[in-house]
C-alpha cells in the first residue's frame, strides 16, 4: 500500500506542484487547502496522470478543523507518515501600517497552522517509526521590507523545524524546511501588484539579480520535498535548504 501525504495550501502553486510530484513518486496524497473544491483541481490533475489524491478542506489554524482533517485521510488514504506544511498568506505592510489583524492572520496561517498540522500528523509517523516533515520557510526569513509579519512567520517555522528534528529524530522521523527565493506564483504576482509594477517586468527584474539567472518554478520546490522525503534522505535532518537559484536572493 502507498505511503500516504498530506500537502497543506495544496491548491495551487508551490503546494499543487508539491502534491503533483509526491503522487508521480508513489504516494497517496491528500491535497488539503481552505476549500475542498478549491483542492479539487489539483487532485484532479492527480487523478488523470494515475495517481491517487483526496481532497480535503480545513482551516490548519483551526485545532478541530486539522484534526478532522487528518483522521479523514488515516481513514480513506491511510496514516499519513509525510507533511508538507505549505499553506502561506501574505498581509504585506510596512511596520507602521501593519494592523493587528494582518500580524495575526499570518501567524494563524503560518506558524499556527504547521504546528496544529505537525501535532496531529506525527502520531501517525511514530506509530509507524518513519516520517518526513518539510516546512516551508522562505529567504524572507532573513528579512523583507514590507514583510515584518511574514518575515517573523518564516524565520519562526525554522526554529520549529530544528525543534522538531530533534524530539522526532529517535523515531525514525526527519524534519527539514525549504526556504523558496523568487518563485513564479500567484502569490508573487500579488506582491508585484501591490508594488505597482508590471508582471513581466518584475519577473524580469527579479530573475536578472538571481545567479542562475532565471526565476524560480513551483517545480523547483517540488523536486527538493522529493528528495527530502525520499527513504536515501534519513540522515538529512533539522535543516533549511534555500532553493533560490543562489545564496540568498
Amino acid at each position: 500500500m502507498a505511503r500516504a501525504a498530506i500537502v497543506t495550501g495544496a491548491a495551487r502553486g508551490i503546494g499543487a506542484a508539491t502534491a503533483r510530484r509526491l503522487a508521480a513518486d508513489g504516494f497517496a496524497v491528500a491535497v488539503l487547502d481552505l476549500s475542498e473544491d478549491d483542492a479539487r483541481g489539483t487532485v484532479g490533475e492527480i487523478e488523470a496522470a494515475g495517481g491517487r489524491a483526496l481532497a480535503v478542506g480545513a482551516d490548519v489554524g483551526d485545532a478541530d478543523q486539522v484534526q478532522a482533517a487528518v483522521d479523514r485521510v488515516a481513514a480513506e488514504l491511510g496514516p499519513p507518515v509525510v507533511l508538507v506544511n505549505n499553506a502561506g498568506v501574505t498581509r504585506d505592510n510596512l511596520l507602521f501600517k501593519m494592523s493587528d489583524a494582518d500580524w495575526d492572520l499570518v501567524m494563524h496561517v503560518h506558524l499556527r497552522g504547521s504546528f496544529l498540522m505537525t501535532r496531529a500528523a506525527q502520531k501517525h509517523m511514530i506509530d509507524a517509526q518513519w516520517g518526513r516533515i518539510v516546512n516551508l520557510s522562505s529567504t524572507s526569513a532573513l528579512g523583507n521590507r514590507g514583510q515584518a509579519n511574514y518575515a517573523t512567520a518564516k524565520a519562526g517555522l525554522q526554529g520549529f523545524t530544528k525543534t522538531l528534528a530533534i524530539e522526532l529524530g529517535k523515531f525514525g522521523v526527519t524534519a527539514n524546511a525549504i526556504a523558496p527565493g523568487f518563485i513564479v506564483t500567484d502569490m508573487t504576482r500579488a506582491t508585484a501588484e501591490r508594488i505597482g509594477e508590471e508582471w513581466e517586468p518584475y519577473v524580469a527584474k527579479r530573475a536578472a539579480a538571481i545567479p542562475v539567472a532565471r526565476a524560480g518554478q513551483p517545480e523547483d520546490i517540488a523536486h527538493t520535498v522529493s528528495f527530502l522525503v525520499s527513504e536515501g534522505a534519513g540522515f538529512v535532518s533539522g535543516q533549511v535548504v534555500y532553493v533560490a537559484g543562489g545564496p540568498r536572493t
